[in-house]
């Protein structure tokens, strides 16, 4: 089973007016998803971000943003620039790789010297 990480890539203050608690403390957060498997680790183009007020300990949801906080959401969500979606494999991928040819160089090398016949 794959584990899924959200990784930080961009996490900025701003100075509007919390909905709940009218406190100029807010912060937004926006994180990329990557998933760690046994065989490879990939970087998703998935995004998806969070708006927490410092002071009030509340999550600001979309329902409840004013203009000011949306028009300060599209401008930071342009300046967050995620990783290119990738796919590296781990090291247990190069190690089955590794066995398998060397299991099947070794079987061409008996068929080879004759030590196998069909």
């Amino acid at each position: 089973m794959a584990k899924e990480k959200l990784v930080v890539i961009k996490e900025t203050g701003l100075n509007n007016n919390c909905p709940e608690c009218f406190n100029q403390d807010l912060k937004l957060t926006f994180y990329q998803k990557h998933t760690y498997g046994s065989f490879f680790h990939k970087t998703t183009a998935e995004l998806s971000n969070k708006l927490v007020c410092n002071t009030c300990h509340s999550t600001i949801y979309p329902v409840s943003w004013t203009e000011d906080i949306e028009r300060m959401f599209n401008y930071y969500k342009k300046t967050a620039i995620p990783e290119k979606k990738s796919s590296k494999p781990t090291l247990l991928f190069y190690a089955l790789l590794l066995t398998l040819i060397a299991l099947v160089a070794g079987a061409v090398y008996l068929f080879i010297s004759g030590a196998i016949q069909f």
